[in-house]
């Protein structure tokens, strides 16, 4: 992760915690949140991972295209899923901007972090974009969950639908920190 390691460790500890969140979302009765978890949780931990700052743990060489691999195999399952919701395209979005990221890491000079502007500028901005409007809505989203949550039956634990959105958008926030690093 590029920039202080304050705001790194932040992030790391943003995205492992939603991470461990999307893993318990998992044990829920419904499958649909099943699915979109385990995509979400390989999200989260995997951000965690790029976030480490690089004054800490640098990886090894092999380490970003290993990254690239697999969130380019969760990009395909994501493209896979889509055909039942269109929430999964979201989440190809996601493991595409992760392999990106990844390449960009592998092919900075000596994968230094903080360098800055090693990304294509378009399809840096182009992500940043879809993160930020992402973000936003998922923010307006949140607002009538939490407001009428009060009311219904008991959910168990992975079928909240308020703190899968708030999930989302931890995971969309810190999307948008990272490129904003590139």
């Amino acid at each position: 992760m590029h920039g202080p390691a304050s705001s790194g460790w932040l992030l790391v500890a943003l995205c492992a915690v939603t991470g461990t969140y999307c893993l318990a979302r998992m044990r829920s009765g419904a499958e649909e949140q099943r699915g979109a978890a385990g995509g979400e949780a390989l999200m989260g931990f995997g951000m965690a991972a790029m976030a480490v700052p690089a004054a800490v743990f640098t990886p090894p060489a092999w380490a970003w295209p290993v990254y690239a691999t697999v969130f380019a195999a969760a990009g395909v399952h994501a493209l896979w899923a889509a055909r039942t919701g269109p929430h999964h395209l979201h989440h190809l979005v996601g493991a595409a901007a992760m392999v990106y990221m990844s390449l960009v890491m592998a092919g900075s000079p000596g994968h230094a972090h903080g360098r800055g502007g090693s990304g294509v500028p378009l399809l840096t901005g182009t992500l940043l974009l879809y993160f930020a409007a992402y973000v936003l809505l998922t923010g307006v989203r949140l607002v009538p969950v939490a407001a009428v949550a009060g009311g219904g039956l008991p959910a168990g634990r992975g079928d909240r639908p308020e703190l899968a959105r708030a999930c989302r958008l931890s995971m969309g926030i810190a999307m948008v920190a990272m490129l904003l690093t590139l």
